[in-house]
């Protein structure tokens, strides 16, 4: 596993974070491993994201299935005056 330092961190940055690492019952080492994790995504995660976003293009360029049961908005105004 590689270490990393972290040097002339802006002192409200390292307040908010002893703070967080606090109300989580981490260590601030921990901490900061966590954010990593979560805001810092890996080429597996992004491959991911990639594959889910080209299933979402699939989905956009498919042609609706049907109108629906609903009439449509000419339909029910012609309805409406109708009455």
């Amino acid at each position: 596993m590689a270490t990393l330092y972290v040097e002339n961190v802006p002192e409200d940055i390292y307040k908010a974070l002893r703070k967080r690492a606090h109300a989580n019952r981490t260590s601030i080492a921990a901490e900061v491993i966590s954010l990593l994790e979560h805001f810092v995504p890996t080429a597996q995660e992004l491959k991911r994201r990639q594959k889910v976003w080209d299933e979402l293009a699939k989905l956009r360029a498919m042609p609706p299935l049907a109108p629906g049961p609903f009439p449509s908005a000419q339909e029910m105004i012609r309805e409406d005056r109708d009455r």
